[in-house]
């Protein structure tokens, strides 16, 4: 099993040991385990039980139920749990904003035993008559079975992309001759996938079905002759609109040695494959005006960072040196302020520990520098979360909501356009808080957000992680045209999350960036000089 799904059984366990009154500490101990290997993203692939048992902060009885997943797939006590439970009792655990206790309330109150009998209840206003429930819950959940019920058959793009990759490389070992890309979405690179699209010149003469099992989309192969792949790749990557707007048409015949050919016979400039999405790509490569967009190899340091101090898997030395073995010029860490009790934020006398900490680091590192950051939740009011003297002891400060998300966007553009004119502000964190397929975000005014950047010398964030990538790519135009600078921040809680500084660049990529706008491709004296402005 992967770490993921390890993850989900112990969260579910978890889960339903609360829906049936179980042991708290019990509970406690099986959601704590699910939180800290979701940050840690552990192999457990041909891992002993005494490699389990050396994972730090995962007790005995934890570790022989992991084991037992990973020999099994399942536990004794999960499938009995499980056989007690209705399965839609189950699925309704998943909608957010209903606890185990919230979800007990409904079936054996109401006798709900499904998701669709929830959403039946709350539209005929069934849910206002329970303890602890109210009309605005009632609607919230409403509205969130409405939005998972959408976005079902949708997948991240990196949980996608990364097993397609493993797809194509076992057919590639096996047929060498074959040339064979993935098409649609995912060579576009869009954020979430419900298409995969593989394009082979020839026909595939492998079984794989063994993978093709992990992937939670139907895959499609599609052949055509070596001569006409170029055709195809071009036809099959491009949105309907964006095919349509270049003026392609088939009575150009199929033979192609390559897509740039192709975009030369129609007079246009190359469109790289990311911002094939028909909105105004066509139109500036017709003029010559398609910018060179960035790669990642252009960036030079990673900001936004956690570590131990707050909810971190690593250490702030075994962040910094791993940065720095990646061959980064600069780390900065930022971790959760002191609002941030759930993610053990740093208390005032903590950031002055952990700022002579990065002290002694600095002194010994050469070509490399740990910059002194936090991430300062936004308040309800929209100040920050430390008082003058603490804020002006950092070199730099990434703000961020993470509490009250229930706002209009009236109220949610306030409370960050506050944020933005405090004058230790020098980076919007993840604009919006969205997490993709799970919860829209708050509602916002984006141009009167980047608007107040612009005015306050304010970077925007765009969060790396393949849950968030917030800002959207779609804002970034905008952003630029306002000489607004973009940080690619990964958010890392742990070591690995630096590599998720590549689904970042793709996103960049998709709203044209180009290093020349990208803070984190700066030298670290031009970073510096930007921060004290």
């Amino acid at each position: 099993m992967t770490n993921d799904e390890i993850c989900d059984a112990l969260e579910l366990s978890g889960k339903l040991l609360e829906l049936h009154g179980e042991n708290p500490f019990k509970i406690k101990a099986y959601s704590n385990t699910a939180y800290k290997l979701s940050k840690l993203r552990y192999d457990f692939e041909g891992k002993t039980l005494q490699d389990i048992l050396a994972i730090e902060g995962i007790g005995k009885s934890i570790s022989e139920k992991i084991f037992e997943l990973m020999q099994n797939g399942t536990t004794l006590e999960l499938r009995g749990l499980l056989e007690k439970t209705p399965a839609g009792v189950v699925q309704m655990m998943g909608i957010k904003g209903l606890g185990p206790k919230k979800v007990g309330q409904l079936w054996r109150e109401l006798q709900l035993e499904s998701v669709g009998e929830l959403l039946y209840a709350c539209n005929e206003n069934r849910l206002v008559t329970l303890k602890g429930f109210g009309a605005k819950t009632q609607e919230t959940v409403k509205q969130n079975i409405e939005f998972r019920l959408a976005n079902s058959q949708k997948h991240h793009y990196a949980t996608i992309d990364i097993l397609v990759k493993k797809l194509i490389d076992m057919i590639s070992e096996q047929q060498p001759d074959l040339t064979i890309l993935p098409v649609g979405q995912l060579r576009r690179k869009c954020e979430v996938i419900d298409k995969i699209e593989i394009l082979m010149d020839g026909e595939k003469q492998v079984d794989t079905s063994a993978i093709e099992s992990q992937i939670p989309i139907a895959v499609n192969y599609i052949t055509c002759s070596p001569e006409e792949f170029h055709y195809y790749l071009f036809e099959l990557t491009g949105t309907r609109q964006h095919i349509e707007q270049t003026g392609f048409h088939e009575s150009m015949g199929k033979i192609f040695s390559d897509e740039e050919e192709i975009y030369t016979a129609l007079e246009l400039q190359y469109i790289e494959p990311e911002l094939r999405e028909g909105l105004n790509e066509v139109i500036l490569s017709r003029q010559g005006a398609l910018p060179s967009l960035i790669e990642y190899e252009d960036l030079k340091g990673i900001l936004h960072n956690h570590s131990l101090y707050s909810d971190g898997v690593h250490s702030l030395k075994e962040m910094a040196d791993y940065c720095k073995e990646l061959g980064y010029g600069y780390f900065g860490i930022c971790d959760h302020s002191k609002t941030a009790v759930y993610a053990q934020g740093l208390s005032v006398e903590t950031v002055l520990v952990q700022q002579q900490e990065i002290d002694k680091l600095n002194a010994g590192y050469t070509d490399f520098r740990i910059l002194k950051g936090i991430e300062s939740d936004i308040l309800s009011d929209g100040s920050l979360d430390y008082p003058t003297d603490i804020l002006k002891t950092f070199d730099f400060i990434v703000a961020s909501i993470h509490s009250n998300f229930k706002m209009s966007e009236e109220q949610a553009t306030n409370r960050l356009i506050k944020a933005i004119e405090n004058p230790f502000t020098s980076i919007l964190g993840h604009p919006t808080g969205r997490l993709l397929l799970a919860r829209p975000g708050y509602p916002i005014n984006h141009k009167k957000i980047i608007d107040a950047c612009a005015a306050n010398k304010v970077h925007v964030e765009l969060n790396a992680h393949p849950y968030r990538l917030d800002i959207d790519w779609r804002w970034i135009n905008y952003c630029i045209e306002k000489n607004v600078m973009i940080s690619i921040n990964p958010d890392a809680h742990h070591k690995e999350g630096f590599h998720d500084m590549y689904y970042g660049v793709c996103a960049a990529r998709k709203g044209m960036l180009t290093k020349e706008m990208c803070l984190n491709a700066l030298p670290l004296e031009d970073l510096l000089r930007k921060f004290k402005k």
